[in-house]
């Protein structure tokens, strides 16, 4: 069993943080405080969720296909540019997704009967069954890792992360000096 933090134990993130306060004291480095502390749940949450989807032969990507097609409600359907469009996917490799999960047989591509030139990328039977299975036991997964966190303090957490992802969007629009520049 992985050995736990303890109130004694300063996590690696208070190391580098003491490091440079040591060597730089004139450097406010609390970003890291949030940003290194997010990236590195990040990776640890990437490995669990990896390795917990890859045991059912699937990867992350076509993971976030599956979902997106089961979530679309019945007949579980969408084309390329609306599973592109549903936030998890990116365009770039949709296609090859698809390839994939047909292969495995838990799609099946449909022409619009309307409008020949629309394809439909459609959960099999099988597919909807794998991906119940494994949305099941990625949630349960998910509530493993957030243990130690209680119901208050998950919602509090995804309010200011929701917080967080705006500003970092927000943070590439021009400044009011930027703005008037020109």
């Amino acid at each position: 069993m992985a050995q736990r933090r303890t109130a004694k134990q300063p996590d690696a993130v208070a190391g580098i943080v003491e490091d440079w306060a040591r060597e730089r004291p004139g450097l406010d480095t609390s970003p890291l405080e949030v940003l290194a502390r997010l990236h590195r749940a990040y990776l640890q949450y990437h490995a669990r969720l990896t390795s917990q989807i890859e045991r059912h032969g699937l990867s992350v990507a076509g993971f976030d296909v599956l979902t997106a097609l089961r979530r679309s409600g019945a007949p579980y359907r969408l084309t390329a540019g609306q599973l592109a469009a549903s936030g998890l996917i990116s365009s770039a490799g949709v296609t090859l997704r698809l390839d994939r999960l047909e292969k495995d047989g838990l799609l099946v591509r449909e022409r619009d009967a309307d409008d020949r030139r629309v394809v439909y990328s459609r959960l099999t039977d099988s597919g909807l069954r794998k991906v119940d299975e494994v949305f099941t036991e990625h949630l349960e997964n998910e509530r493993r890792m957030l243990g130690g966190v209680s119901p208050a303090e998950r919602r509090q957490l995804a309010r200011l992360l929701s917080k967080l992802e705006g500003s970092i969007v927000d943070s590439d629009a021009p400044g009011p000096e930027e703005e008037s520049a020109g």
